[in-house]
């Protein structure tokens, strides 16, 4: 899986096809455009926009349901081989369980999107309403699940791929063609994705325009305040969480692990893809920073695929700014349910360009939040925030790679 995703940057390179420099350039053009076009204009662009949310919101849930199932099995796999797998795990939950609380408390303590104003689009999306914790574990197993895939019941799906996933670790070989229709499964749904890549500059053009058109600069410049709380925060977590690991538990010089990661953090900044960036990071490890072959050939993979601490950050973040604008009241109950779901949706985003998006849209009506609404503004920011993300999640699976070396008493082969 990893090996398909570092094929498909590749490929997007040998083409001469430079995604994010095309989000870029679609997301200035956006901005100007927006400003001074005409409501005609904005109508057309309204219906390409439109179309390409769509597209993307086709394959949220074969996405999210069998890289769940997928991923239950590879951690089942993995926990076998050892004590490695096991303690990576606890690592990576860990940790993303905290960055998901980090990204909820924090923008409410700094009234992020207090004066922010989101215009709704004209396609309306019915939120999930949660009137408690109680009620919702209540509802939490689908009594019907194709129907929880037909009404969009995030929550109901995600348990339900939960239970799938374990039931195959259960039934082992006898759940062999299933595992392997899920597997063909998730390759579409990513080669899918991976093509609509190819034309996100001209989505994420129009829904800029569209987005600057009805909500005028004073919404973008609240935007910018968040994308600036949201880098300052996502790096002092590396530095604080991530170099406190290190030096307390890896016994290693923070600094020096600064250094030594450094290749694989700006690489993963750039390509906005912890996959595409293990290759560097197996180097940084075992070059540089002395991890062996046994720790880093299992905690760099699962890292990039289960180790998603600056998305799950950035999906509370949003969630609780979009909130907050739209006037929606998040109680404790429902942010505790967004926590847990945030986890198992982090999880399961896949490490490449523009995964987070199809998480995020999933997470919006678990949060009472109409998804329609506010994922044009969300698409238009998320280069800006997947760059910063997907480095904070590669620092994250080279400090859990650092700690277990040293909590294991592992020493580099000579």
């Amino acid at each position: 899986m990893v090996k398909y995703f570092t094929l498909l940057e590749e490929s997007y390179e040998k083409k001469g096809y430079n995604i994010t420099l095309g989000i870029f350039i679609g997301l200035i053009a956006g901005v100007i455009v927006g400003i001074i076009m005409p409501e005609w204009a904005n109508t057309a662009l309204s219906v390409v926009a439109s179309i390409y949310m769509s597209a993307l919101k086709m394959m949220i849930f074969p996405l999210v349901f069998t890289s769940l199932v997928m991923g239950i099995i590879g951690i089942g796999d993995i926990a076998k081989t050892g004590k490695v797998g096991l303690h990576a795990l606890l690592w990576y939950t860990g940790t993303t369980a905290l960055a998901s609380g980090l990204g909820l408390v924090l923008p409410r303590m700094l009234h992020l999107g207090k004066n922010a104003h989101i215009v709704a689009t004209k396609t309306q999306v019915e939120a999930v309403t949660f009137n408690g914790l109680l009620d919702t574990l209540q509802n939490i197993i689908p009594s019907n699940p194709v129907e929880a895939f037909a009404t969009g019941n995030m929550l109901q799906v995600l348990a339900f791929a939960v239970i799938i996933g374990l039931a195959c670790l259960a039934i082992q070989e006898k759940a062999d063609p299933f595992i392997n229709l899920c597997d063909s499964i998730y390759q579409i749904s990513i080669f899918i994705i991976s093509k609509i890549m190819y034309v996100t500059p001209f989505g994420v053009f129009a829904c800029i325009a569209t987005v600057m058109y009805s909500n005028g600069v004073d919404t973008m410049l609240q935007l910018g305040q968040v994308l600036l709380a949201l880098y300052i925060t996502f790096y002092l977590y590396a530095f604080i969480i991530y170099g406190g690991m290190v030096k307390f538990f890896g016994k290693y010089n923070p600094i020096q692990f600064f250094k030594d990661i450094a290749p694989a953090g700006l690489n993963a900044f750039g390509t906005c893809s912890s996959s595409a960036t293990i290759p560097i990071s197996l180097r940084c490890a075992t070059e540089k920073i002395g991890i062996p072959e046994e720790i880093t050939s299992l905690t760099l993979p699962l890292g990039a695929t289960i180790n998603m601490d600056a998305v799950s950050i950035l999906m509370s973040f949003m969630i609780t700014f979009f909130a907050t604008a739209l006037g929606i009241d998040l109680s404790i109950g429902t942010m505790v349910t967004v926590l847990a779901c945030n986890v198992l949706l982090s999880i399961g985003t896949p490490g490449v360009p523009g995964g987070a998006i199809a998480a995020f849209a999933a997470l919006c009506p678990i949060a009472g939040i109409p998804t329609n609404q506010i994922l044009g503004v969300y698409i238009s920011v998320n280069t800006l925030c997947d760059m910063g993300a997907t480095c904070v999640n590669v620092i994250g699976d080279l400090a859990c790679s650092t700690v277990l070396k040293q909590t294991l008493h592992f020493d580099k082969k000579k």
